[in-house]
């Protein structure tokens, strides 16, 4: 198809038709971008990310409704699903229906998963509190009465960590020796014991 071609097709267009396929062909281009710059490591995905920062601050609400993705995405879903449903025989109030439908509901669906993700991400954060009750094998000598700083291996959620500890003992604990984490203090020194019942 030449120019000529081009140009007699968008003249034949209804005015709604121009406006879906104006806004489908932008915002796709605008995701194309978005996606690849993600991929190449330009992290388009925070295309503008300093107005998303400045909403999407820890408030408590996760995920932002309000970002350039979910724009993009939602624009880009609106555009080609007025088309779609124009070209299907719909009139123009229901396709403009089915198009913000449409639009929205991936915006819902991208909304649950960045959740999700978060969700995951923080989940692998280690909670030191979790440690309390499990065995753990002594690294390095720890002094008696708290009188100073040992370290401990112990595996928490699922994964073996290095962690500091001091005892309450009256002896001090030497390397190798098996011990039972009682309490964290400071939420990242584990406070244990020889007494591992």
């Amino acid at each position: 198809m030449d120019i000529a071609g081009i140009s007699t097709w968008w003249q034949s267009l209804a005015s709604i038709e121009k406006i879906f396929w104006a806004i489908a062909l932008l915002f796709s281009l605008l995701f194309l971008v978005q996606t690849l710059l993600s991929f190449i490591g330009g992290d388009g995905a925070e295309a503008g990310g300093d107005a998303d920062a400045s909403i999407s601050g820890d408030d408590g609400t996760g995920h932002q409704f309000f970002t350039i993705k979910n724009l993009i995405a939602f624009f880009t879903i609106f555009g080609w699903t007025g088309i779609a449903c124009l070209k299907g025989g719909l009139n123009q109030g229901v396709s403009i229906g089915l198009a913000v439908l449409a639009g929205s509901i991936v915006v819902v669906i991208m909304a649950i998963l960045f959740k999700s993700m978060n969700r995951l991400k923080q989940s692998g954060t280690l909670q030191t509190k979790n440690a309390i009750g499990l065995i753990a094998e002594t690294y390095l000598l720890i002094p008696a009465s708290r009188e100073g700083f040992g370290k401990v291996h112990v595996k928490v959620q699922g994964s073996l960590h290095e962690l500091q500890a001091m005892t309450d003992d009256m002896q001090p604990i030497p390397t190798g020796k098996l011990v039972k984490v009682t309490d964290v203090m400071n939420e990242s020194i584990l406070l244990v014991s020889t007494q591992l019942q």
